[in-house]
């Protein structure tokens, strides 16, 4: 059998252990593994890259600690606004969705607009006239409620404000989830959800479902996938930009994330991460703040699951 890897994250951003519970600390980790290990189960099973990042992502997605999906940011209308998209490496088909409602698992929702459509992105209402067509599963708003979140846009509701998720005590974190792998086929993948921003208003979208930014893959050279503050990630292409380092300059995978994310994106004031996979194996896993929620594995060797900068 062939190598396979898979790399997992649930955002980046400003995560310090002295504002970390130990309760919490655990959770994370058991949601970061419970992904990672049927990631890689799928994978050895033989199942394909673009199957098993959807699933993967799944599995986040229903997981409130993280934002996306269930326990998502509330917009400033009171709702939740949910965006994903994911990536086929081998035939660089590409399907995405920004700001829609009541969907229970967005990375599906993208990846109908990738199998079952003639386009690469549905928003709003229109996406969500799709995915009725196609019996994507709905939920009420309940399902996504969270008190922490409903706690942090109560402090910004009725202001044009808008805030990084967990920011209660003045920290940064950019929630969003990912998945990239490598299956046995030769195949990379890449899918990445998020609620985006608390309070965020006038329809606005980050980078997550935005391919080349928040998300890219393509088998001669890698899958990545990004968290960080959308803006400076989109106007740096970075999914992308690693891609054509690799591709142009003859760069690593290791050596074109630390270009694009310590050097480009600190250069422009981005602040985040990456996960990225090579058609050889290889993963990053970059970032140039305090912390990633973030985990990998390779076929045949033991998982890593880790937040902090120093793990």
């Amino acid at each position: 059998m062939k190598k396979t890897a898979i790399a997992i994250h649930g955002g980046a951003g400003t995560i310090l252990r002295n504002r970390m519970t130990p309760e919490k600390e655990k959770k994370y980790k058991a949601g970061l593994r419970e992904a990672l290990i049927l990631g890689n189960e799928l994978l050895e099973k033989g199942g394909k890259a673009l199957d098993v990042v959807e699933e993967v992502v799944k599995v986040l997605e229903n997981n409130p600690l993280y934002n996306a999906g269930k326990g998502a940011v509330f917009a400033a209308d009171g709702t939740h606004l949910l965006d994903a998209s994911m990536m086929c490496g081998d035939t660089l088909k590409a399907g995405a969705i920004a700001g829609v409602r009541r969907v229970k698992n967005p990375i599906t929702l993208a990846r109908a607009v990738m199998d079952q459509s003639a386009y690469v992105m549905m928003v709003g209402e229109g996406a969500e006239a799709f995915a009725k067509q196609q019996g994507i599963t709905f939920e009420s708003e309940d399902y996504f409620f969270d008190q922490l979140r409903y706690d942090q846009w109560q402090r910004v509701k009725d202001t044009p404000m808008t805030i990084l998720d967990h920011t209660d005590k003045g920290e940064k974190n950019f929630s969003t989830v990912g998945a990239v792998a490598l299956d046995q086929y030769g195949n990379l993948a890449a899918a990445t959800s998020t609620g985006g921003m608390t309070n965020k208003q006038f329809g606005r979208v980050g980078d997550t479902p935005i391919i080349g930014s928040g998300c890219y893959a393509e088998n001669e050279t890698c899958a990545v996938c990004c968290t960080g503050h959308g803006e400076p990630f989109i106007r740096s292409v970075v999914a992308f930009d690693v891609s054509r380092l690799m591709a142009y300059k003859g760069l690593s995978l290791e050596e074109a994330a630390k270009e694009v994310v310590m050097k480009k994106l600190v250069e422009r004031d981005g602040e985040g991460g990456l996960i990225a996979v090579d058609r050889e194996g290889n993963i990053s896993l970059t970032f140039n703040c305090e912390g990633m929620y973030r985990g990998s594995m390779v076929s045949g060797g033991e998982g890593y699951v880790a937040i902090y900068g120093d793990e």
